[in-house]
């Protein structure tokens, strides 16, 4: 005998952003709670910016225009944490190769 489980779809009903924690109620009562350091932008975010948020897609994810951040039901649940971009190193940067076109050859 097999017992198969409904997987429900993750929706986000309400957000709030504290000091320290993102927390999300679900649709279907749950509550998650991640550190606020797991998104850069809003803990670099004012309480203001913080405050200013949409709910999209149904309750697929939030989007904070301020500070153009979105994050997922879903990468809230598993634990996705949203990665900073990284600097490039000036070395890096001025050890690339030149391109033709930069050297001022002509084919």
């Amino acid at each position: 005998m097999s017992t198969a489980a409904k997987l429900q779809e993750v929706r986000i009903k309400e957000i709030k952003v504290t000091e320290d924690t993102i927390t999300a109620q679900l649709v279907d009562g749950r509550i998650i709670s991640v550190p606020l350091a797991w998104s850069w932008r809003l803990s670099e975010a004012t309480p203001k910016q913080r405050a200013n948020y949409r709910i999209i897609g149904d309750g697929d994810g939030v989007h904070w225009p301020d500070i153009d951040e979105d994050i997922s039901a879903e990468g809230l649940l598993y634990g996705i944490p949203a990665r900073r971009p990284q600097k490039h190193n000036q070395n890096q940067i001025n050890t690339k190769r030149p391109t033709k076109a930069s050297r001022g050859t002509r084919e």
